[in-house]
């Protein structure tokens, strides 16, 4: 029964555990917004927010309930280098899809996202530092804080109200929205703006990066490949952006 089941995988009753993931779902969602878009002296709420994340299972799941979202190893080693490979190529066709429609304009994705890393760095350091600085903090903090948290805890969450598929998509639609946060939402003179070009674009990648992540968790019974997916498109994603794109960011 599930009853049952939600009473081995939380350590609060499951109505009030589902309530909780929601809330914070938004609150996640909010210190993401506030750390790319707000004042620069609120920029630590993103990597803040990928900690939290990461932590969140801990706080609200039993052992048997951090087990069953997937926080354990895969028992197929070789997934690993499959799913490295796989978000490897999700960030590659990102970057070409990218190129191919914008060129390195501001409705780049990946151009907007180095633009955002320039704001809060010295960029006059040498840009193999720079490089470093974004690809490493970017493998680390949010490969392991979405994935725990959207593939794991939110999935988990979103199936004791609804099927597995349904709860794929709506955990897939969530990880879309707040990457606007990244590429797709402005701020302007007037307030938020989206642009109406390349946003829908990018959510709808982004959304399919997520079912892939969510594809590789189910297949592995683990949520290691999907962390390791992740690590490599972001790896990759730094990579395409300081030897292609970085010039191009720094005007906007």
């Amino acid at each position: 029964p599930m009853s049952a089941i939600a009473k081995t995988t939380w350590k609060l009753d499951a109505t009030t555990a589902f309530v909780l993931s929601m809330a914070l779902a938004i609150v996640f969602a909010c210190m993401r917004a506030t750390g790319t878009l707000g004042p620069p002296n609120l920029r630590f709420l993103l990597p803040l927010g990928f900690v939290v994340m990461a932590l969140s299972p801990w706080a609200l799941l039993t052992r048997e309930g951090r087990c069953e979202i997937g926080l354990k190893k895969s028992v197929r080693p070789a997934v690993y280098l499959h799913s490295g490979l796989a978000g490897a190529a999700a960030a590659l066709a990102c970057f070409l899809v990218g190129l191919a429609l914008f060129g390195t304009g501001a409705d780049n994705w990946f151009v907007t996202i180095a633009a955002s890393f320039g704001r809060t760095v010295n960029t006059g350091l040498p840009v193999w530092q720079l490089y470093l600085m974004f690809t490493v903090t970017s493998m680390i903090f949010s490969p392991f804080g979405e994935e725990i948290f959207f593939r794991g805890m939110l999935q988990r969450a979103l199936e004791e109200r609804f099927s597995v598929r349904t709860s794929t998509w709506l955990e897939c639609l969530a990880f879309g929205f707040v990457h606007l946060c990244h590429h797709g939402v402005v701020l302007g003179a007037s307030g938020l703006m989206l642009l109406p070009r390349s946003a829908p674009i990018w959510f709808v990648l982004m959304v399919l990066v997520a079912h892939l992540f969510a594809w590789l968790r189910k297949r592995s019974e683990s949520l290691y490949p999907a962390i390791a997916a992740h690590a490599a498109f972001n790896f990759v994603m730094g990579t395409c952006i300081f030897l292609a794109l970085w010039p191009a960011s720094s005007e906007l």
